[in-house]
C-alpha cells in the first residue's frame, strides 16, 4: 500500500480526435511531480489514466492502495491540459469523488484548476495547487502526513477551505534553475503501452521532453496559468543527459520537445548541438518556435546540426492586420523569409493557423489561404480562437461569450464568442483549408515524383494517391461555404 496515489485527468478514449491520431504523450508534468515525491522519500503509487476506459477504473487501485492522499496532477506542458477541456474537468471531478469515497484527501494541480480553483474546491477538492506546483506538493504532503497542527497558511501556492471560506496563500516563487529538478520518473511509466499505440498508428515511436518552463511573449490569446511570463531554461548538458537516458533505456525513434519556445536563450542551441556531437548522440526531434527568433543570429543551421527534423511555427494568419491584433509581434515578411531557410537546412516546416479572431473578414481568410499555398509547409494545424481565463483576449470578449465556456475535446472547435461568421462556417472552413492544402500538396509531390523519384517516400506517395479524395472534398466544402454565406 502507498500513502500517496498520483494520477492525472487525461484519458485518451474521451478525446476522439487524439484517439484516432494515436500519438499519446507521457504525462510529463505528472512524472516530474512523481520524481520530486520519490526523491523526498514518500511512498507513492502512480496510476497513469491515459489508456483507461473511464475514470471508474481508478476504483480498484484506491481499494488496493488505500492512500491517505490522492493527487490529481495534470501535465502542464501538454497543450491538451492547457486547453482546459470539459472532458478532462469531468474526469477530474469523478476521480475526486472516488478519492473521497475511499477516505483520501484530494489535491489538484492543473491549468483549469489554477483558473477556477473555486469550482474545484466547491466540488470536492481539499486543496488546489496554484502555479508551479512541485515544491508546493512536497511541502503540503509532508504537512498533511506529519504535522498534527495542520496549518497550511504559510505554504505558498495553495487554495483551500478555511472556516467556511476559501483561503488563498501567497504565490509560489518560480524555480529559477530547472536543472535542480530531477528528471521525470520515467521508471514508473509503462512506456511499451505508448510505443505500441504510436507504432500501430504511425509506424514510429516518439517520447516527449521539455527544455524550458514558460514563455516571455504576450500573444493576447495565450493562457499561462502555471508560469505566467516567466521563462527558465535547463542547461544544454542537462537536456542531453536526459536524452541519452531515454535513448539507452527506451530507444524512441523521435523526441517531441513540448516547450512553448525552444532555444530562446542566445547560444543555447549551439551549445546543445555541441554536446550532442560530443556524446555521439543523435535522436531526430521536433520543436515549436517563432519566425523572428529563428531569423536571429542564424539559429537554423545549429538546429539542423543538433538533429531537428521539424519546426512548428505559430503563423496564425496570412493577414498582417490579424497578426497585429493578436499582438503576435511577427511580420509576413519574416514568415516569407524564414521558410526557405528552414527548407534549405533540410528541416520540415509546419504552420499553426488560427481562425475566427474578432475582426477577421473574408479577405483576411483569403490572405491566410494564399499564404499557405504560396509557402506550402510540410504540415499544418488549424484551430479556432479559444478564449481562456487569464488572457487579455478573454477579458475583451467575456461579456459576449456563450453559455458554453470550454471545448468538450480537442476537436470541438466551437466559437465561444461573437465573431464574423458562425461556428458552423468555421468548422466547414477548417475542413476546406485542410483539403485544399492537401490537394495542392499532392500536386507538388506528383511533380517531384515525375522529375526526381529519389525523394519519394510512403507518406508522399500516400498523399499522391489521395489526390482525387482531396480534390473532391475541397470542391464540396468550398460549395458549402458559399451556401452558408447566402
Amino acid at each position: 500500500m502507498a500513502e500517496i496515489l498520483l494520477t492525472h485527468s487525461y484519458i485518451l478514449d474521451v478525446d476522439p480526435k487524439q484517439k484516432r491520431i494515436g500519438q499519446p504523450f507521457a504525462p510529463l508534468g505528472t512524472l516530474y511531480a512523481a520524481s520530486i515525491l520519490k526523491g523526498n522519500g514518500f511512498s507513492i503509487f502512480f496510476y497513469d489514466a491515459t489508456f483507461s476506459k473511464s475514470p471508474d477504473q481508478i476504483i480498484p487501485v484506491l481499494q488496493k492502495e488505500k492512500p491517505k492522499i490522492l493527487v490529481i496532477y495534470d501535465d502542464g506542458f501538454s497543450y491538451l491540459s492547457k486547453m482546459c477541456l470539459a472532458n478532462m474537468k469531468e474526469v477530474a471531478l469523478k476521480i475526486t469523488n472516488h478519492g473521497h469515497m475511499y477516505g483520501a484527501k484530494v489535491l489538484i494541480s492543473s491549468s483549469d484548476a489554477n483558473d477556477n480553483y473555486n469550482f474545484y474546491l466547491k466540488n470536492g477538492a481539499d486543496f488546489v495547487l496554484l502555479g508551479e506546483a512541485e515544491i508546493t506538493l512536497k511541502e503540503l504532503i509532508w504537512r498533511i502526513l506529519h504535522d498534527q497542527a495542520k496549518s497550511y497558511d504559510d505554504i505558498p501556492g495553495l487554495a483551500f477551505h478555511q472556516n467556511d471560506q476559501i483561503r488563498v496563500t501567497k504565490p509560489r516563487e518560480i524555480i529559477d534553475d530547472p536543472d535542480t529538478i530531477p528528471f521525470p520518473a520515467w521508471d514508473l511509466l509503462d512506456v511499451e503501452s505508448y510505443r505500441k499505440r504510436w507504432i500501430s498508428r504511425n509506424g514510429y515511436f516518439t517520447l516527449n521532453m521539455v527544455t524550458t518552463r514558460g514563455c516571455p511573449y504576450n500573444c493576447i490569446w495565450c493562457a499561462k496559468p502555471i508560469y505566467g511570463n516567466h521563462y527558465n531554461s535547463r542547461s544544454p548538458i542537462n537536456v542531453v543527459e536526459e536524452m541519452s537516458y531515454l535513448k539507452n533505456t527506451f530507444a524512441p525513434d523521435r523526441i517531441w520537445f513540448a516547450d512553448d519556445i525552444f532555444g530562446l536563450k542566445p547560444g543555447w542551441t549551439e551549445e546543445f548541438a555541441a554536446h550532442l556531437t560530443h556524446h555521439n548522440l543523435s535522436i531526430p526531434f521536433t520543436i515549436q518556435s517563432r519566425v523572428d527568433l529563428l531569423l536571429e543570429n542564424n539559429r537554423i543551421p545549429a538546429l539542423a546540426k543538433a538533429g531537428c527534423r521539424k519546426i512548428w511555427l505559430g503563423i496564425e494568419s496570412g493577414s498582417q492586420k490579424i497578426i497585429d491584433l493578436m499582438q503576435k509581434r511577427i511580420t509576413l515578411e519574416q514568415i516569407r523569409a524564414v521558410v526557405p531557410v528552414i527548407r534549405k537546412a533540410g528541416i520540415e516546416q509546419a504552420f499553426f493557423l488560427q481562425l475566427g479572431f474578432p475582426g477577421e473578414t473574408e479577405e483576411d481568410i483569403r490572405k491566410t489561404i494564399c499564404l499557405l499555398t504560396e509557402l506550402m509547409p510540410d504540415d499544418i494545424g488549424i484551430s479556432v480562437t479559444y478564449p481562456l481565463p487569464g488572457t487579455k483576449f478573454y477579458e475583451s470578449v467575456k461579456n459576449g461569450m456563450n453559455t458554453k465556456t470550454n471545448w468538450n475535446d480537442s476537436d470541438d472547435l466551437s466559437l465561444l464568442f461573437k465573431s464574423t461568421f458562425s461556428t458552423g462556417y468555421y468548422k466547414v472552413l477548417h475542413r476546406y483549408i485542410h483539403k485544399h492544402y492537401r490537394f495542392k500538396q499532392s500536386i507538388s509531390f506528383l511533380k517531384e515524383m515525375i522529375s526526381n523519384s529519389s525523394g519519394m517516400n510512403w507518406n508522399r506517395l500516400r498523399r499522391i494517391l489521395l489526390f482525387p479524395y482531396y480534390l473532391f472534398f475541397s470542391i464540396v466544402y468550398h460549395l458549402i461555404l458559399r451556401l452558408k454565406k447566402l
